[in-house]
């Protein structure tokens, strides 16, 4: 069983080792949270060309001196003798690592996620229907869609209002429940 963490990866190395679709999408997954990755792979989807500016790619085939500094690895190959290769280096060096077909030899998911600014809701299903973790990702970007980015910076601004101008607890905590009932007018026009 996997234990949820929310994990801040500003400054640490991230290599992913693949050029294909898979590698692209997880790729695509760090630069959504603002992160820098490093790509080896001897060929690249034609996607890449789109996100090229914003990766450090290596047109090389996988060696540890690609992973030796990084903090967390996904093996995105097609080669299963190459991500266990990648696996067994990063165990045994205390780093990170995802093997995107096979989660024995990982020891970190990248649960399916809605991001909507500083609001983030992970779906996992332990690997046992992707399908249906994507299904309900899908629900949740309808139910939480972008208005909750611009919600969420408001409420986070009210609540600093609520935590600076009353020291009673109990009165915090009741105003703090009662604004996530409010609509996003109804907080703009909200006095504390």
């Amino acid at each position: 069983m996997n234990y949820p963490i929310m994990i801040d990866l500003k400054g640490k190395e991230i290599t992913v080792i693949g050029g294909g679709k898979i590698a692209y999408r997880k790729v695509n997954n760090f630069l959504k949270f603002g992160y820098e990755v490093t790509v080896v792979s001897r060929e690249f989807i034609e996607d890449f060309k789109k996100i090229e500016n914003k990766i450090k790619i290596i047109k090389d085939q996988y060696s540890e001196k690609y992973i030796k500094d990084s903090f967390i690895v996904v093996a995105a190959t097609n080669n299963k003798k190459v991500n266990e290769s990648i696996s067994m280096f990063c165990r045994s060096n205390n780093k990170l690592v995802n093997v995107i077909d096979d989660q024995k030899l990982s020891n970190f998911i990248v649960p399916s996620c809605v991001k909507r600014g500083d609001l983030v809701i992970s779906i996992s299903t332990g690997g046992k229907s992707p399908s249906l973790a994507s299904k309900i990702r899908k629900d949740l970007e309808i139910q939480y869609d972008d208005s909750y980015e611009e919600y969420l910076i408001l409420l986070g601004e009210l609540r600093v209002q609520i935590l600076e101008k009353y020291n009673n607890p109990s009165i915090r905590k009741d105003l703090l429940n009662k604004i996530i009932n409010l609509s996003y007018d109804e907080l703009k026009k909200l006095e504390i």
